[in-house]
């Protein structure tokens, strides 16, 4: 197991996604209701990373 002492380990694709999973968790606990799918794919930019991957 490598040792993380005195540095720091960033995994970009890990924080991205705990960040959207907290985004979701924010919009679900503010819904009066359960998500619509157009709703948890507004919450997780799925359109944007559409848009971006067309764009590649």
């Amino acid at each position: 197991m490598a040792s993380l002492r005195g540095g720091t380990v960033q995994d970009h694709v890990a924080l991205a996604e705990i960040e959207l999973c907290g985004e979701l968790i924010i919009a679900a606990s503010a819904a009066e209701d359960r998500l619509s799918l157009e709703s948890i794919d507004e919450v997780l930019r799925v359109a944007e990373a559409r848009a971006e991957s067309a764009g590649n």
